[in-house]
């Protein structure tokens, strides 16, 4: 039997350079705002939670003191070990682990930064205890996730199709989840923006080396789907679609 993180590993495994190469990870307006936050902090030692292909990390680390890339994957670290070396990057160190269980000591971080990481994870209020205990008071945690709906159609699709592209997929919450998870782990929410992420259908299944069956089934959905999922999710002729992206800042509260 097959826990989620078997999942997770067996999902990943040969895709490490697609999510290197992917211009939806690799581009972002966030990045510029990660290293307004970042420079806050003097010597700052920074965590790229759930890293993937490192992109949070190659675009902070001129900014930090040093930057640990983490995640599930070997595969995806050791491409991360790799561009990093490429682009003469030397204060990248990798580590492998799960969010709900780090191997880090207790206040070692400035600044933590989960960028499209926590819809994988199997208890994210497991994980936010987590971030809380490695993160030093006076902290800062930025989280940039696909959001859900709180209208039931919507959630539904959403979520319909993450998981028939990608089986390693747990949830995309909503705006209202996230808050609560922020506020239960002891946090302060002091930014809260939405941004919108435009997917291209090819690459979006390629990256994840969907199957046709799968692929099929993705494209009857979206054919299918009621005109109030096809107006939100701004579905094209070609599958490409757009998808609603949270951008969360948090603070470890400091008595």
């Amino acid at each position: 039997m097959l826990n989620q993180h078997e999942i997770n590993l067996k999902q990943y495994q040969n895709k490490s350079l697609s999510y290197l190469n992917s211009t939806a990870h690799s581009e972002g307006v966030e990045f510029d705002k990660f290293i307004k936050e970042i420079d806050e902090y003097p010597n700052a030692v920074v965590l790229d939670l759930g890293c993937g292909g490192g992109h949070v990390a190659y675009n902070v680390a001129r900014h930090a003191d040093l930057v640990f890339a983490y995640d599930l994957s070997h595969e995806m670290l050791d491409t991360v070990s790799k561009a990093a070396n490429a682009r003469k990057i030397k204060n990248i160190f990798v580590q492998q682990g799960i969010a709900e269980d780090m191997p880090f000591t207790d206040e070692q971080f400035d600044v933590i930064i989960s960028r499209y990481s926590a819809h994988h994870w199997q208890h994210v209020p497991t994980a936010m205890k987590e971030i809380n205990r490695v993160l030093k008071p006076n902290g800062t945690v930025i989280f940039v996730d696909i959001i859900s709906s709180s209208f039931p159609i919507l959630d539904t699709f959403l979520q319909a199709i993450e998981v028939i592209r990608d089986p390693s997929h747990v949830r995309n919450y909503s705006i209202k989840d996230w808050v609560h998870f922020i506020e239960d782990a002891g946090f302060e929410l002091t930014i809260l923006e939405k941004q919108t992420l435009k997917l291209d259908f090819d690459s979006w299944v390629q990256r994840m080396k969907t199957s046709e069956d799968q692929i099929k089934t993705l494209r009857y959905l979206q054919e299918n789907a009621a005109d109030v999922v096809k107006k939100y999710f701004n579905i094209q002729k070609d599958g490409s679609f757009e998808s609603k992206v949270g951008y969360f800042v948090f603070k470890k509260l400091s008595f």
